[in-house]
């Protein structure tokens, strides 16, 4: 089997299959009810004013629920160089796994799917659909991507899909996430999730002594002695990075999971809907 025809084969498993679990759906319940928050107008009900939202920004918002059942999800998957990076696998083939994933439970749920694949431009996107053909579609245009030299640009990211995406939707973003994106008008008017990928290995290298390394993303080489020391500094700096990544994230409202290239990602996934 091909590498796309087992990350489909799995992740349908994971979704439908009535073994795992008695809600094999990454989404908990049909549908995934949700509500919407924006800044309150004259007439609007007061009584659904969300009083914790209001004293935090300063201007009254409201709670509005929304009606329709069907909702549209939106899969992005960010594709810079620095996915081109794994010591089991790449973080592009996990992006990959977690799309899978995501769109199989989003069919499954009667819900319309659309994606998107960025890097510091559009590179693809396909139409909302309940089609299953589809799904390995999207997937095999994030596998066969070659993201080396490619970066990232958040701010076209964010501008792009809060004016092509006209309903309200829930924007599911999957990336490695090693710049701070400024999601904070496209969550007003959408509800985003966040799927950070990485590897351990970029968290906290070994120390490898004197070596050369390309920057996938730009191309650069850098030569040094990574020493006990250099390697240490490296990773509280990721650290640093992103702890100021998550506060930027619950400060915007919008929730997150990490995902290692190592970890079982229907599980990590689960959790983080589950526990909304």
């Amino acid at each position: 089997m091909s590498k796309l025809q087992k990350i489909l084969v799995r992740a349908r498993r994971q979704v439908f299959s009535e073994m795992v679990g008695n809600n094999p759906s990454i989404f908990q319940g049909e549908g995934y009810d949700f509500i919407e928050l924006r800044e309150y107008m004259a007439g609007d009900d007061i009584r659904r004013i969300d009083w914790n939202i209001t004293a935090k920004m300063q201007t009254p918002y409201i709670k509005v629920f929304r009606e329709e059942r069907e909702l549209n999800v939106v899969i992005v998957s960010i594709l810079n160089g620095s996915v081109h990076f794994g010591s089991k696998k790449f973080k592009q083939e996990t992006i990959a796994d977690v799309a899978a994933l995501l769109s199989f439970s989003t069919l499954k749920n009667g819900d319309m799917l659309s994606s998107y694949i960025f890097t510091d431009k559009m590179i693809s996107n396909s139409k909302p659909s309940k089609k299953i053909h589809q799904i390995q579609k999207n997937v095999g245009e994030i596998l066969e991507f070659d993201a080396i030299n490619q970066k990232v640009d958040f701010k076209v990211i964010a501008d792009t899909l809060y004016k092509r995406l006209k309903r309200k939707s829930l924007i599911l973003v999957v990336g490695d996430f090693f710049e701070i994106p400024d999601f904070k008008l496209l969550a007003r008017k959408h509800e985003v999730v966040a799927v950070v990928v990485r590897d351990h290995l970029e968290e906290k290298p070994p120390e490898m002594g004197f070596s050369s390394l390309v920057d996938p993303e730009s191309g650069a080489r850098l030569e040094g002695d990574f020493n006990k020391s250099s390697v240490d500094a490296y990773s509280k700096k990721v650290q640093m990075h992103d702890h100021k990544l998550y506060e930027t994230f619950r400060k915007h409202q919008i929730r997150f999971t990490k995902i290692y290239t190592d970890s079982v990602a229907s599980v990590g996934l689960r959790r983080l809907f589950e526990g909304r």
